[in-house]
């Protein structure tokens, strides 16, 4: 159902909206958390260390074609805002069209190259053929990840975020299924859990197609649906390649982490693989808010609602604060209870718990910047939030390796580093968010 979000009480509609964006990313993340449950206690902390390799590519590539449906996503806001019906149906087509040439060519590429990729992040020798093995067929898969993405944006668009949870639900349920077959019945390791994300993701795909063609004739893809427009795809590219660039800059970063990681054992390979899940369901909900931000903005600035969108950006930043809080709390007190799911052996439980005690009284920081970044995707300037993205992974990959060498030489090295690069990224935000915002008191910023 899709929902116009220039009436109506603003706290209630931000909340509303991003509910089930959050719950939907939390299935997403519950069944990538159960594939390293999974493997780590019912295959071995190599095969756990292998998945946690591959995370940070997959994501990466997941990430930049987010950031291309997060783009075009902002201007459908604006058409559905502006009821230009005609143009949003040619913006759907056009992204459809290039999005999926694009993700081919991607996934193509990182499946022939994975050896190379993963030799790039000097990986352990006695895992690459096992980590080989995986990221080839998630990269094969990716195509129905774009797929259930692309759909996901334009329900949100338009204001809707329960229809792509309730296909992200089936998908993560049948993700689960698949990994307590493949791995625990079928005995297939890591390649197990592999089969068992690309056939959910599959599945998920085809459903979304499938409703859409017979439950939404607004949305339905007619043979005149399939215009590619060229003038439109630049405007979208303008803003889709910023919002991609800066969706796949902290995986990027994460890369670069990584292979640091890489250097210090299987124990703290697999540690630093459970404590990364972790951090991705504490840091989530908190893109998640300000993608509801996002979308609140992008629909009032096509209808000329500057009021609402300055409205929106606070009520929203104190959404953002009181949940960072909660995470807060819950990361530094049930550390060890937490790392226990995911691992047995003492020695990965201990690292981990090393990697949580410091990073907990972190997640404040994201919650802020996240919101900032909210407010700005929302007024269609996109290169701040691509700027600061990159100040805080470029301060990131600067400090870690002095920090291992001269300050820590274990794991805790990464949350101290991340806490650093959060907070140089809201020092850039700060000044340009100022700017901006009494621009807008003063009537300059066109709504």
């Amino acid at each position: 159902m899709t929902k116009d979000f220039t009436i109506g009480k603003i706290t209630p509609i931000l909340i509303r909206f991003t509910i089930p964006l959050v719950l939907g990313n939390l299935f997403q993340m519950t069944y990538n958390a159960v594939d390293s449950i999974i493997v780590g206690r019912y295959v071995g902390k190599e095969a756990l260390a292998a998945v946690g390799v591959c995370n940070p590519i997959m994501t990466m590539v997941l990430l930049f074609m987010n950031g291309l449906c997060i783009g075009a996503g902002i201007l459908m806001g604006n058409q559905y805002g502006a009821k230009d019906y005609e143009m949003l149906h040619r913006q759907i087509s056009t992204t459809m069209i290039a999005g999926i040439v694009f993700v081919t060519v991607i996934s193509c590429v990182g499946a022939v190259f994975s050896p190379q990729i993963l030799r790039l992040l000097q990986i352990d020798v006695t895992i690459l053929e096992i980590t080989t093995e995986y990221l080839r067929i998630i990269m094969l898969g990716m195509i129905f990840s774009f797929i259930y993405n692309f759909y996901a944006a334009v329900f949100r668009a338009l204001g809707d975020s329960k229809t792509p949870l309730l296909f992200l639900v089936m998908s993560s349920l049948i993700n689960i299924a698949g990994d307590l077959f493949f791995v625990i019945v079928l005995r297939m390791g890591s390649l197990g859990c592999a089969l068992a994300t690309v056939f959910s993701e599959f599945l998920c795909a085809v459903a979304c197609a499938v409703y859409v063609q017979k439950r939404f004739e607004f949305l339905k893809i007619k043979k005149g649906w399939f215009v590619f427009d060229q003038s439109l795809l630049k405007k979208t590219v303008s803003y889709g390649w910023v919002s991609a660039m800066q969706q796949a800059v902290p995986p990027l970063g994460k890369i670069f982490m990584q292979s640091a990681v890489n250097t210090m054992g299987v124990s703290v390979i697999a540690a630093f693989a459970a404590a990364s899940r972790i951090d991705d369901f504490c840091y989530t909900p908190e893109q998640n808010i300000a993608h509801a931000m996002t979308s609140f903005m992008a629909q009032n600035r096509g209808a000329g609602r500057t009021d609402r969108m300055k409205a929106g950006f606070k009520e929203g930043m104190m959404i953002e604060l009181c949940y960072g809080f909660i995470v807060l709390l819950i990361g530094f007190f049930c550390a060890e209870w937490i790392m226990g799911l995911f691992s047995t052996d003492e020695a990965v439980v201990a690292e981990g718990v090393k990697y949580m005690h410091i990073i907990a009284f972190a997640y404040l920081l994201p919650a802020a910047t996240n919101g900032i970044q909210g407010f700005f995707r929302g007024i269609g300037d996109l290169k701040v939030t691509l700027v600061s993205s990159m100040v805080n992974v470029i301060v990131r990959c600067i400090v870690i390796y002095p920090f291992l060498k001269y300050v820590y030489s274990g794991i805790e090295a990464f949350p101290i580093t991340y806490i650093i690069g959060w907070t140089c990224m809201l020092i850039v935000e700060l000044p340009l968010l100022i700017k901006t915002y009494r621009a807008f008191e003063c009537g300059k910023r066109q709504s």
